[in-house]
């Protein structure tokens, strides 16, 4: 009896401690998931971060011309309604009024606003507007002051996405760096999985995170673990362009439609075909907000599900086709969302409200512009006073010179404009275009439009210049000289060093040609000479402008600033040239009395007469992506990608 009460009693302790090491096991595996999460959020090395005030900077007076107001996102937030666009962000009381405007390149930093949200971070005692920047990381705003998370790294400032999380930490979706978390004190990477990713949308919790991405469809975060959900698994497409979630389904709207997820898998397809730039997800509704098409309502409940509602009520009253709400002509719906028991449509033309019979209605824009676009791309002040304006994909405007509304000129061959020159000789102006040369009247009349069917070597032009007595017109297959002989080219058979000509110097009967590979000196439309960084004191071969300051000329590279060529042909260094400095295409000029050159990413740079001295100026500038340039009777005119302003000569 005492060995079968001894041996029971072994046999009861070797199933207690059986058990404890199954709880353990299951302790240690449910501990290391946890472990995962938490390292998830922290497991990389920290990123440089700095945190600061919002200062308004000092404008040295640039004055902008007023371009339309365009919208990326929206919010409610203290009260009231905002809205965050390339220009700045627009604070609106609850009735509609425009209460202030803190403006991109004065009160906040130089760079377009996009997503918001609102959130209490870490390292705040208080709700916050929080706003993603194309360049500057992100901007906090309590109502009253703004401050400033901005990352070390470039790359990592360019913020697409934002989530704050219940724990105060913030997530930052980027453009190029994948995603990242702010816990107030430090930057890291979130978890190997979602590193070096272009991200697009989140959303969800810290526990169970949707994130979609530019290339790679869908990542869900969940359980320490990352699934990746694409083409290959039933998504419409790669590039995801909005997340919403309902209850147990995920909406993941594509440019070709909009996957429900349900268990981690793609259930069915809805919408297919439509481009899903926004989604709202209501219990028997999807809201889908088209890029440039309006909103479609979609049943969820119907008998195959998924279809279109037969009948919407129009934004502004009129009955649209195929189950569609409209909206203005060339916006976006860019996103949904709620302020109390209200429901607002964000548009890239301003702000919408649903009212109770379905209608839409527009309670929130922009004020008037002047200008029909914000990305400037060329400008001409002519001799008649007129402005002209060459816009990246619009055309151009033409603004009298007594005032009023400008004349626009916009169809299939003046849409991509490049550069535009005057030539007083023969009256005309010469607009170099993506689709040929456009020969124009000086009252803005289109006389003809030159192609590769009418003699250039290419139809795309990317420069012109008044040669001779004719013009001669840059493209990426060589060089057209346009004179009384008719039209003959050259390019790298006849010695150009590269087909690729970006800009063009003409003086007399020389002309230099700045291209891809380097420059080429020619002389009555022959080389005579080719200068790369192998054979002269180049530091790139990739030319971008050229204008002439007394006997020489300042070279405009792609990545090393500014160079000066004398009329010997020695390049040599000035305090511009800078490695990692961008000159933008044509955006380098010269009066005799002071030089200018926009850059892509560091503002305008100012010159003496000579070029020898430089200094970049940022202040009051609308973006630092300066795109343009022209001076006439003592005012600068400088184009960006985010509008265009003036400024007194003598104040530079």
């Amino acid at each position: 009896m005492k060995v079968q009460r001894r041996t029971a009693a072994v046999l009861a302790i070797a199933m207690v401690l059986l058990c404890l090491a199954v709880a353990g096991v299951a302790f240690w595996q449910a501990q290391r998931a946890l472990n995962r999460s938490e390292q998830a959020l922290g497991s990389a090395g920290d990123f440089a971060v700095v945190v600061h005030a919002v200062r308004p900077l000092p404008n040295p007076g640039f004055v902008s011309m007023p371009a339309p107001a365009v919208f990326r996102a929206g919010a409610s937030f203290g009260g009231r309604l905002y809205l965050s666009g390339p220009a700045g962000l627009y604070a609106y009381s609850q009735d509609g009024t425009l209460d202030h405007i803190y403006r991109c390149g004065l009160e906040l930093p130089a760079a377009p606003l996009g997503q918001m949200a609102v959130g209490t971070l870490a390292d705040a005692h208080q709700p916050e507007l929080l706003i993603a920047t194309r360049s500057e990381g992100v901007l906090a705003f309590d109502g009253v002051n703004f401050r400033q998370i901005r990352p070390g790294s470039p790359d990592l400032r360019q913020i697409t996405a934002l989530l704050p999380l219940a724990s105060g930490r913030l997530l930052l979706g980027t453009a190029k760096q994948g995603l990242l978390v702010y816990d107030g004190k430090t930057l890291k990477a979130f978890h190997p999985a979602t590193s070096g990713v272009s991200i697009t949308a989140l959303a969800g919790t810290e526990s169970d995170l949707w994130i979609g991405t530019l290339n790679r469809g869908v990542l869900h975060w969940h359980g320490g673990e990352t699934d990746a959900i694409a083409e290959s698994q039933g998504l419409p497409d790669a590039r995801v362009e909005a997340i919403a979630l309902s209850g147990e389904s995920v909406y993941v709207g594509t440019p070709v439609g909009v996957a429900e997820l349900r268990g981690g898998r793609v259930a069915r397809v809805l919408a297919p075909g439509r481009y899903a730039h926004a989604l709202l997800a209501q219990p028997d509704t999807l809201l889908v907000g088209e890029f440039e098409g309006g909103i479609l309502p979609v049943s969820l409940t119907g008998p195959a599900g998924g279809s279109p509602l037969r009948r919407a009520i129009a934004l502004h009253g009129e009955e649209p086709e195929g189950g569609r709400a409209s909206v203005s002509p060339g916006s976006s719906v860019e996103q949904f969302m709620a302020a109390g028991d209200e429901l607002y449509t964000v548009t890239g033309k301003g702000m919408l409200r649903r009212a109770a019979d379905g209608s839409w209605s527009q309670v929130l824009g922009g004020a008037s512009a002047l200008l029909t676009d914000r990305n400037i791309s060329a400008l001409l002040p002519a001799s008649d006073g007129r402005l002209w304006i060459g816009y990246f994909d619009r055309g151009l405007d033409i603004l009298p010179a007594t005032g009023g509304p400008p004349e626009h000129v916009e169809n299939d061959r003046v849409f991509c404009v490049n550069r535009i020159v005057e030539d007083r000789r023969k009256g005309a102006v010469a607009v170099a275009t993506a689709n040929g040369l456009a020969l124009f009247s000086p009252d803005g009349r289109q006389r003809q439009v030159l192609t590769r069917d009418s003699g250039l070597i290419a139809s795309h032009v990317t420069d012109v210049a008044l040669y001779g007595d004719g013009m001669a017109a840059a493209t990426p297959a060589g060089i057209t000289f346009l004179d009384a002989s008719g039209a003959h080219s050259i390019y790298a058979f006849e010695g150009l060093v590269n087909n690729h000509v970006y800009a063009l110097g003409a003086g007399e009967n020389q002309l230099i040609a700045g291209t891809l590979g380097g420059l080429s000196l020619l002389r009555n439309g022959v080389v005579l000479r080719n200068l790369t960084t192998a054979n002269s004191g180049l530091k790139a071969n990739w030319i971008t402008g050229l204008a002439r300051a007394g006997t020489d000329w300042l070279v405009g590279t792609y990545g090393n600033g500014i160079m000066r060529l004398d009329p010997a042909g020695n390049v040599t260094a000035t305090d511009a040239t800078r490695n990692g400095t961008i000159v933008n295409p044509g955006a380098i000029l010269s009066d005799g009395r002071i030089t200018l050159a926009g850059t892509l990413s560091q503002g305008l740079l100012v010159g003496d007469a000579s070029g020898t001295r430089w200094k970049p100026v940022t202040a009051g500038l609308p973006s630092l992506n300066v795109t343009a340039l022209a001076i006439a009777n003592g005012v600068v005119y400088v184009g960006t990608d985010n509008g265009l302003v003036k400024i007194d000569e003598g104040r530079l």
